[in-house]
């Protein structure tokens, strides 16, 4: 038996939304609830599928099917596709499996010519709604199918308003409206250079491989990587008769909620237009009533609408998101779904059915997109002065979160400035290591380069600061202090503003407003942590920042990142003398005065956690990331040392390498220069000693995490050297502290040597930004510059370093977790990369059976509901 591509609405269900779509298969489900839904048929996935792999055709096979059906459309309907005197006309529509508001498109009123209008305008004796819906179709037809622009087609209804004197395109006339539809078909003439296609037969084909092919258009694609979609899934396509609601005014088209999709408020919430179809809505070219007043303005219709909306929610037991038509005073459903909502009214509306007795907590656990945890905790645009502004340019949305300032170029700059009072935006090429106390002044971070894993997107996220990467449609001129978007100059001390999760910028302050956290947060946290088996920890550097994570619900710290300790100004100075050593003596002396500061900052950490894990990380960097770089800061280092500046200068040239990442960095720090890792544990042990003391009754194990291993005896021989210093120090101190030696899984060599690497390492964490890098190739600080190309030639879907590659470094990952325990089974392993906050790869960890993930202190509250999230499907 052939595969059959197409259903009709009747022989479908609410359960086959892999083969119908999203829409096709709620339209399926609501003509089985007996609602009022025009009669259609729906294209499946399948064939979209298959139309790719065919080459971008559609089979003669699917053609033939696709008309068998529009053959029984007619019977059901009694009217005739592109017949003169009984026309059946159609809306044809995309439905991807996952809802995608906006990203596909549609075209309404197809069938049409201009013989047929002709006779509908003559028998309906209403020429005008003929010529309205025939200009329509046109213009969505070149639009959508012909790939010419509306914009020719509004600019020419701009013109004709202009010339009749009028305002809104409800006051043309028929005569107006047929004059367009000529002026319509001479656009499309001038642009494709062939006529207007007048055979149904042709336009329906047409439609429907521009449905399919907007399943691939740019913002189809985008869409799809940031709400982790499946290229493979392919859209359906449903065709469905039209009920018109520009037909005058009995009759209209709306959209509404079942509940408020801002607040979660539990009330009717939407939108409608008489005399209109469902393009006017969402296009804003008409301002709308509110869904109250359709109560006075056609009373039965309301009522109906209101029965049916308690039916579709109480049915789907989730607040919905419904399109209606109104054909004269005929209310008509054309779509629901479950309505996309914000993070705060997903919490309200989760917390309200189960207290409503709809759904259980489990359930609301599941409701909730993790990701958009992320927006409640960082301060918001307001809503209104949003709406009213325009933006100039658009980057990576790489931190959440909304900041206005006044543009600033160095991070010296922004503390400056911030000191003065001023709210500053910091705008970068790329930042750097030294930048951090300017990142943390900023009340944004705006990038020219960098991805959303560089430098800049990782430490804002770290810090829950907005921040926008990688827009390289800024013409940068540091120098100057200024840059141009927009085809705008902004020079320092103009005020700019972020929205770091849309990514948008825009040339003007905007009014913002705080975070707040309602008790609907602490309620869903409580319900994740009942059912989560993961345990969730946070990469924190800093007191503050590990204060943070433990308000969110950080249950230890899994990443400390001693190097971003030495950036303070007080400590640079102490740690370039070490590097421009001669000596091992001279560096001792140099370690002597960071040992102190270190040790401060872990008792600070050790505090702020309460007695919780602590896993330390030793020195990673190359060590030319704390040289200077300006001539003044060499002279001045120069002077400090006793060295002349071409000394130094010698220092810094012997300290460059081809390839940094994969350089003198990580473990083979303390290979050379193993006084590193003995102040380093001197200042782990001592602190932890000291707030021992303080606090005997807190179970204080610390962690110390030998970077980049890739050989076990890299590992012995750094084992050593930590505890040898820190059995002396514990026996002398007459303490009975224990502590822990682990390392940093972040080489694809570690991974399939972790068996060998487990007889040392008592723990495991792995580094997965690094190792996603080692695996790929890939300098996660210039993949950007390649990645989108990937991404349009679908040779990846999602970017790497935001979202683990499970099918690569994944099997990586699984493989060092199998032989580790093979040789240690009650091994402690973790993950301390990126992804530890991104939702899918939590799941991945979950089911490789990690013990934790650590991820920045913003997102510990994503990764506790992924965990649980992960526990319930699993």
């Amino acid at each position: 038996m052939s595969k059959k591509y197409v259903y009709l609405f009747s022989e479908g269900n609410g359960s086959m939304k892999p083969l119908l779509g999203g829409k096709g298969a709620n339209l399926a489900e609501m003509t089985n609830l007996g609602m009022p839904v025009p009669r259609g048929f729906t294209i499946t996935t399948e064939a979209c599928t298959k139309y790719y792999d065919d080459g971008e055709v559609i089979a003669p096979e699917i053609q033939d099917e696709i008309m068998a059906y529009v053959a029984t459309l007619e019977k059901q309907t009694g009217k005739k596709f592109g017949d003169r005197e009984n026309p059946l006309l159609v809306s044809v529509r995309s439905g991807a499996r996952a809802s995608m508001p906006g990203m596909m498109d549609t075209i309404l009123n197809l069938g049409l010519n201009e013989d047929v209008v002709e006779v509908v305008a003559r028998k309906s004796n209403n020429p005008r709604w003929a010529w309205d819906c025939f200009r329509r179709f046109i213009q969505m037809y070149s639009d959508v199918v012909m790939e010419v622009g509306k914009k020719y087609f509004e600019e020419l209804i701009d013109e004709m308003k202009e010339k009749r004197g009028v305002k809104q395109d409800t006051e043309l006339t028929a005569e107006d409206l047929k004059e367009l539809a000529q002026q319509f078909k001479a656009e499309y003439k001038s642009k494709i250079g062939t006529d207007f296609p007048s055979d149904p037969i042709d336009q329906m084909m047409g439609a429907v491989k521009a449905v399919f092919r907007s399943w691939n258009n740019q913002r189809a694609i985008v869409y799809r990587r940031m709400n982790d979609i499946p290229g493979s899934w392919g859209t359906a396509v449903n065709v469905q008769e039209m009920v018109f609601g520009n037909l005058g005014d009995t009759s209209g088209t709306g959209v509404a909620f079942t509940r408020n999709p801002a607040t979660g408020e539990r009330k009717l919430f939407g939108e409608f237009l008489m005399n209109a179809q469902g393009e006017d809505v969402v296009a804003g070219i008409r301002t709308p009533q509110t869904i109250d007043q359709l109560k006075e303005v056609m009373p039965a219709a309301y009522n109906d609408f209101v029965k049916i909306c308690a039916t579709l929610e109480s049915h789907y037991r989730d607040m919905q998101d419904m399109e209606f038509t109104i054909e004269d005073k005929k209310l008509f459903m054309l779509q629901t779904r479950n309505g996309k909502r914000t993070a705060a009214a997903a919490l309200k509306i989760a917390c309200d059915l189960v207290d409503e007795g709809v759904i259980n907590e489990k359930e609301a656990v599941l409701m909730i997109d993790p990701k958009n945890l992320d927006a409640l905790l960082h301060p918001q645009f307001d809503a209104d002065a949003l709406k009213k502004a325009e933006p100039i340019g658009t980057g990576l949305a790489a931190s959440p979160g909304a900041a206005s300032g006044k543009a600033v170029f160095t991070a010296e700059d922004a503390k400056e400035w911030v000191q003065k009072g001023e709210k500053v935006v910091l705008v970068r090429l790329e930042t750097s290591p030294e930048d951090i106390e300017g990142m943390a002044a900023a009340q944004g971070i705006l990038t020219v380069r960098g991805g959303m894993t560089s430098h800049a997107a990782v430490v804002a996220r770290g810090m829950g600061t907005c921040c926008v990467a990688g827009c390289g449609a800024i013409k940068m001129d540091e120098e100057n202090k200024r840059f141009e978007l927009g085809g705008k100059t902004y020079k320092e001390g103009d005020w700019i503003s972020l929205d770091g999760s849309t990514g948008n910028i825009y040339g003007e302050a905007i009014k913002t407003t705080d975070a707040s956290i309602g008790g609907e947060f602490g309620r869903i946290m409580a319900w994740a942590d009942k059912y989560r088996k993961l345990n969730v920890r946070t990469n924190a550097d800093t007191p503050r920042d590990a204060r943070q994570a433990r308000k969110f619900g950080a249950e230890g710290i899994g990443l400390c990142r001693t190097e971003h300790m030495f950036f303070e100004a007080d400590r640079i100075p102490a740690i370039r003398e070490m590097i421009c050593a001669d000596t091992v003596e001279q560096r001792e002396k140099a370690l002597l005065k960071l040992e102190p500061m270190q040790q401060s900052d872990f008792e600070g950490i050790y505090e702020a956690m309460e007695g919780l894990p602590v896993t330390i990380r030793y020195l990673d960097p190359p060590l030319h990331e704390f040289v200077p770089t300006e001539e003044d800061d060499i002279a001045q280092l120069a002077k400090d040392l006793g060295k002349s500046v071409d000394d130094i200068k010698a220092i810094i040239a012997s300290l460059h390498e081809f390839n940094p990442m994969m350089g003198h960095r990580g473990c083979r720090l303390a290979v050379t220069y193993p006084e590193i890792a003995v102040m380093q544990t001197k200042a782990v042990i001592k602190a932890a000693i000291n707030v021992k003391k303080k606090h005997p009754d807190w179970a204080l194990v610390p962690e110390i995490m030998i970077p980049l291993v890739g050989e076990i005896k890299e590992l012995q021989y750094v084992k050593k050297i930590v505890v040898d210093t820190a059995d002396a120090l514990i026996k002398e101190s007459g303490s009975d502290l224990k502590y822990k030696v682990g390392t940093m899984i972040e080489l694809p060599r570690a991974c399939v040597t972790a068996d060998e690497i487990a007889k040392e390492a008592e723990f495991f964490s792995f580094g997965t930004n690094d190792l996603t890098q080692m695996t790929f190739g890939f300098s996660r600080d210039d993949a950007g510059k390649f990645l989108d190309a990937y991404y349009q030639k679908k040779i990846l879907e999602s970017d790497p370093f935001a979202r683990l590659d499970q099918a690569g470094v994944g099997k990586l990952v699984k493989m060092g977790v199998e032989l580790g325990r093979a040789t240690r089974p009650d091994l402690k392993i973790g993950i301390c990369g990126e992804h530890g906050g991104d939702p899918s790869s939590v799941e991945f960890c979950h089911n490789i059976g990690l013990n934790y993930v650590s991820c920045s202190p913003f997102r510990v509250p994503i990764a506790r509901l992924a965990a649980a999230q992960a526990a319930l499907k699993g």
